[in-house]
């Protein structure tokens, strides 16, 4: 390590970030992982795998599995929009987050009655069949969370290049972004692809919905589909309508469009745990697909019908 690095990780722990939980030590991340039982070096390193795992009497048919609610994601933001409105001092306003990032495999369970869902809960988060299907199950913060995770991934990528530039924060697009991207520079359409139909000329379904009551696979799909399924709109973004709804970063409120501002409109209320939700899923009416059409779920809450997508701020293009 250079002088600098070696000085902050005596003192801070870390480089460069003082709310890191490491307390002084620092952390290989380089080194991999043995999940293998029958690989495990020696009695010391099974003392410490088998903290991550179920106790004895919560395993079944002799397996070990692994403990879930220990993998959690530690981070740090600031509060930009409390600390420009308020006095006080910087570190008041960093937030600390830790969230538990396995997403709910049961809510192919829980969100119905009656039906037969076994298969989507017991493969759809591990069999690679399904290693192009959106992501559900997640949350609001768990959402958020990622969008910290992959923020600090890329930039840690970039300066191990030695690359001095970082990249805007990932996040979670407002409401009006979500709109405006979901429209694909039509701005009177119905729905991505134009409108008024959800067929097209030659009779093909151009979303994954609920075109017909009772029959949710006469559209080609019964559940989710990959993410690059149909045909993406002008933007080049696949399932703006449909598949699965999306997470956006705005609060829910009857009144947005009358107390949002003008430019780059965003209601945000931090007390407000109804977040937005746009674009319709696999299990909605034609109505949830349209491009106007709002909808919330509490943030606290993950279902099988709702994912998310990341954007980030365009600072424009470097042409020389």
């Amino acid at each position: 390590m250079s002088p600098y690095e070696k000085y902050m990780m005596n003192n801070y722990g870390s480089l460069g970030d003082v709310n890191s939980p490491l307390q002084g030590r620092s952390l290989n991340w380089e080194e991999d992982l043995i999940w293998n039982l029958n690989e495990f070096p020696d009695e010391y390193y099974v003392e410490v795998m088998d903290t991550m795992f179920l106790q004895f009497e919560d395993s079944f048919d002799g397996k070990r599995i692994l403990d879930t609610k220990k993998l959690k994601f530690n981070y740090s933001w600031l509060d930009t929009e409390a600390a420009a409105r308020n006095k006080g001092v910087r570190k008041d306003y960093i937030k600390n987050e830790i969230v538990e990032v396995y997403p709910d495999t049961t809510v192919w369970i829980k969100d119905f009655n009656y039906s037969y869902n076994d298969p989507m809960h017991q493969d759809y988060f591990y069999h690679q069949a399904y290693a192009d299907y959106p992501v559900v199950g997640v949350n609001w913060q768990q959402a958020k969370a990622f969008c910290g995770w992959r923020t600090k991934k890329k930039n840690s990528y970039l300066k191990s290049k030695k690359n001095s530039t970082t990249v805007p924060y990932f996040r979670l697009a407002t409401e009006a972004e979500w709109e405006y991207a979901a429209r694909g520079g039509l701005n009177f359409s119905k729905y991505p692809w134009g409108g008024p139909y959800t067929t097209s000329d030659r009779g093909c379904f151009l979303a994954n919905f609920k075109p017909s009551r009772g029959d949710y696979a006469v559209d080609g799909a019964l559940y989710t589909m990959e993410a690059k399924s149909y045909n993406p709109n002008d933007y080049g973004l696949y399932n703006m309508a449909g598949n699965v709804s999306e997470w956006t970063n705005t609060a829910y409120s009857e009144a947005s469009y009358y107390i949002g501002s003008t430019m780059n409109p965003n209601v945000e209320i931090n007390k407000n745990y109804r977040k937005v939700i746009r674009g319709g899923s696999w299990k909605d009416v034609a109505y949830y697909l349209e491009v106007s059409t709002r909808d919330y779920e509490y943030s606290d809450s993950a279902r099988s019908y709702i994912g998310f997508r990341t954007v980030q701020d365009f600072l424009g293009t470097n042409l020389n």
